[in-house]
């Protein structure tokens, strides 16, 4: 397989060029301008950040690609998909405050944000993949109306999946709540019996009878149940809750299906930002401090070769002192280290990567380019 181009440039600045503009000078380079943006919707994949943590990408990160966008006559909007947990992001109106006051708004960024899979997570569009996995991905359907994607990526690590690179922010973070419950599971959600009012809401909405209200309290019933998930977006007391029961390997291939059905058929380009890299997802209401020191920004059309360059890249770093990575590698007896297995041993970032590049999503082998 042929090697994929992926460009870097690193933080340091001069007195005539800041980071703003070294990024706008990498993805120019990258090629992002052979896209036709001529009056097209191009959705800007990003994560907002959880309130609490402040790890996450600042929005001047993001103006430089929405600015870029619309030099080229596109129309940019900045979007992500409710959470599956319950958090300041599980519905599109917490979601909308989470991201403006994190700084994500239209006086910062120069364009609008859109929560992709609607108010409550139940708006998505199923996109067939055929994959080993995942035969119809349940993705957000503002990011599919939209004729390109931009995937901005806050490189760092994460408990299930190793790291949280440009599969992940895409794959999981574009998909709809029943789409997240389909990755994390088998689909099939349970419902928290101390928490049930008894409201009904959940079997208004249930399509094939699958919910059961006896005694004031809901149960659903698995033999029924198709695991759409709108019986979590209509629960007020979120007591309808997912079961995160699939395994970290089979997590990280449903992530590459579900990328996959977002990136087919149309125009992509990927950025990935590695600065302040903390050890767990930006979903957290916390943030850790990093594992390393900050490496650069990446850009790259393919995906694959990104999330293994930026891996390879953090894999040359020190570890800093006084982090979760110090800690573990101090009472490791493991031989051999890679940064991301070593700050949390139960996962495999390498499988992602693999199946990715085994569904044709990308390649693995990458040629490096510095600007």
């Amino acid at each position: 397989m042929e090697k994929s181009k992926v460009y870097f440039t690193d933080f340091k600045t001069s007195y005539t060029e800041n980071i703003p503009q070294k990024l706008h000078r990498l993805i120019l380079a990258a090629g992002i301008g052979d896209i036709d943006f001529e009056g097209k919707y191009a959705a800007i994949k990003i994560h907002f950040g959880e309130l609490g943590n402040l790890a996450f990408l600042r929005p001047n990160y993001a103006k430089v690609v929405v600015d870029i966008v619309k030099e080229q006559g596109g129309k940019a909007f900045l979007t992500d998909c409710n959470t599956l947990y319950v958090g300041s992001r599980k519905n599109a109106l917490d979601h909308l405050d989470t991201a403006y006051e994190n700084g994500f708004s239209p006086f910062s960024t120069g364009c609008h944000v859109l929560i992709a899979d609607g108010l409550k997570g139940t708006d998505e569009a199923l996109v067939p993949v055929d994959g080993e996995y995942v035969k119809e991905a349940k993705i957000g359907r503002a990011l599919m109306d939209a004729d390109i994607l931009i995937s901005l990526t806050h490189f760092k690590g994460h408990e299930a999946t190793g790291f949280g690179g440009a599969l992940k922010n895409i794959g999981m973070g574009g998909g709809s709540r029943a789409g997240k419950m389909e990755m994390h599971s088998d689909g099939k959600p349970t419902v928290n019996q101390q928490d049930c009012i008894g409201c009904g809401m959940c079997t208004r909405v249930c399509a094939h009878e699958g919910i059961i209200l006896q005694d004031k309290k809901a149960s659903i019933d698995h033999g029924k149940c198709v695991g759409c998930g709108r019986c979590i977006g209509v629960c007020p007391k979120d007591a309808v809750q997912a079961s995160f029961d699939a395994s970290n390997d089979a997590l990280n291939y449903k992530i590459a299906e579900y990328t996959k059905a977002i990136c087919q058929d149309r125009p992509c380009f990927h950025i990935s930002i590695i600065c302040d890299v903390s050890p767990n997802c930006d979903c957290h209401a916390e943030n850790d401090i990093p594992i390393i020191p900050d490496v650069g920004m990446f850009a790259s059309f393919d995906p694959v070769a990104l999330d293994m360059a930026c891996a390879d890249a953090c894999n040359r770093q020190p570890v800093i002192s006084g982090s979760v990575l110090s800690d573990n590698k101090a009472h490791s007896h493991e031989e051999g280290h890679d940064h991301f297995h070593m700050t949390h041993p139960d996962t495999n970032w390498r499988s992602c990567v693999e199946h990715a590049q085994k569904i044709g999503l990308g390649s693995m082998e990458y040629e490096l380019i510095e600007i």
